[in-house]
C-alpha cells in the first residue's frame, strides 16, 4: 500500500478533514471488535454501508446480520485486539486499509484458540460519516491456545472455521512472492 496520508499539501481545512477521516476510520475497526466481542450485531451492521454486499448474492444490513449471527454462533466467547491500522485514501470520500488483529476464541469444551488476522478493508464516506464497504479477513494462523503456531496452522481444517477465508498470509501479498523470487526461498 502506498502512503497517501502524509498531510502535505491542501488547505488547512482539507488537512483537518483528512485527520478527522483517519480517526473515524480507525474507530470503525475498534468498534467492529467491540461489537463482535459483545455480540451486538445491530451496532456491528451499522458500521457497514446500508447496501453492503454479503456473499455472492446477498446484500443489505439485515442479510449481513444473518451472516454474522451464523458465523459468530460457533464461538462461545471472542476477544479481538486491534493493532496496526494502515489507511490509504483514493480520494476525499474513499479509502482502503489493512488492520492487524489478534483474536482469542472460546470454542467451548475448554478449547481456546489464538490467532492473528489482517482485515483488508474498503471504506466510504456518506453524509459525513465513514463506513465499511467491505472487510476481507485474511488469517495468518489459528491454533489451540496451548500450542505454538506453525505457518498457516490449523487453517487447512475448514471445519474449524467454515466461514473464514483461508487466504494464507503472508503469501497473499504480491510483494512476498517477489521478495522470495529475488533472494531465493528461505531455509528450514
Amino acid at each position: 500500500m502506498a502512503d497517501t496520508t502524509d498531510g502535505t499539501g491542501g488547505s488547512l481545512a482539507e488537512r483537518i478533514d483528512r485527520l478527522d477521516a483517519l480517526d473515524q476510520i480507525r474507530q470503525l475497526a475498534s468498534r467492529y471488535a467491540l461489537a463482535l466481542d459483545t455480540r451486538n450485531l445491530d451496532d456491528m451492521v451499522a458500521l457497514f454501508v446500508d447496501d453492503v454486499r454479503v456473499g455472492r448474492e446477498g446484500s443489505g444490513r439485515e442479510e449481513l446480520k444473518r451472516w454474522f449471527t451464523q458465523s459468530f454462533s460457533t464461538f462461545k466467547t471472542s476477544i479481538h485486539f486491534v493493532g496496526n491500522h494502515v489507511i490509504d485514501f483514493d480520494d476525499a470520500d474513499h479509502a482502503r486499509g489493512v488492520v492487524y488483529c489478534r483474536d482469542e476464541l472460546d470454542r467451548g469444551n475448554d478449547e481456546w484458540m489464538v490467532g492473528v488476522i489482517q482485515y483488508w478493508d474498503a471504506y466510504v464516506r456518506r453524509d459525513g460519516r465513514w463506513y465499511f464497504v467491505r472487510r476481507r479477513l485474511m488469517r495468518w494462523y489459528a491454533v489451540d491456545a496451548l500450542s505454538r503456531p506453525a505457518h498457516g496452522a490449523d487453517m487447512t481444517r475448514k471445519e474449524r472455521a467454515p466461514h473464514l477465508t483461508v487466504g494464507q498470509l503472508p503469501e497473499a501479498w504480491p510483494s512476498w512472492d517477489r521478495f522470495w523470487q529475488e533472494v531465493g526461498q528461505p531455509q528450514g
